[in-house]
């Protein structure tokens, strides 16, 4: 994304939340033969290419708290630095970010009240938010992520480079 915003400096960049499958789909079995093979034929050489050091996580958490954490963290004006803590903590670290413990352990590692986060996530203070995302998502049409929308009209789904995004808002009228 920070490519992306040097391209396209008055560009407004706004995260919702999405979560791919929701209670009660069950999650996906992370040893088993559809996760590993969509890593081993698409997400490692695309992470190599862009220099990502992934890996397939050994959990499959539900991951509504983390998308409240960084509801939170954005509140407190720290979204962009707890949201990479969340996808490093979950691609290159393995960890369960549907955990109140680890959400927490993240905002104390970048300096923030950790208790507070605990907090919020006790009383569902961003649980509203979260499904008001979730809710919009399903409008548009958002099946995979990560998507991206103009104007509540999903355009692309999956990685993109800067300029493919640049080129994608260029052709979209009235921009």
């Amino acid at each position: 994304m920070t490519e992306f915003v040097q391209l396209e400096p008055t560009a407004v960049i706004v995260w919702r939340a999405f979560e791919l499958r929701p209670e009660p789909v069950p999650p996906l079995d992370p040893q088993g033969e559809y996760l590993s093979r969509v890593w081993r034929e698409h997400v490692y050489p695309l992470a190599a290419r862009m220099g990502m050091p992934l890996r397939l996580p050994p959990v499959q958490p539900r991951s509504r708290l983390a998308h409240e954490a960084a509801k939170w963290a954005s509140s407190q004006g720290r979204f962009g630095e707890y949201n990479i803590a969340i996808f490093r903590a979950f691609f290159e670290h393995g960890d369960d970010i549907g955990q109140p413990d680890v959400l927490g352990r993240l905002a104390a590692d970048i300096g923030l009240d950790s208790q507070a986060l605990r907090s919020s996530l006790d009383n569902g203070e961003f649980t509203g938010q979260v499904l008001a995302d979730e809710n919009e998502a399903q409008k548009i049409g958002v099946r995979a992520v990560p998507a991206f929308a103009i104007n509540s009209r999903i355009l692309i789904s999956g990685v993109q480079t800067a300029a493919s995004l640049q080129e994608l808002i260029r052709r979209v009228p009235g921009l």
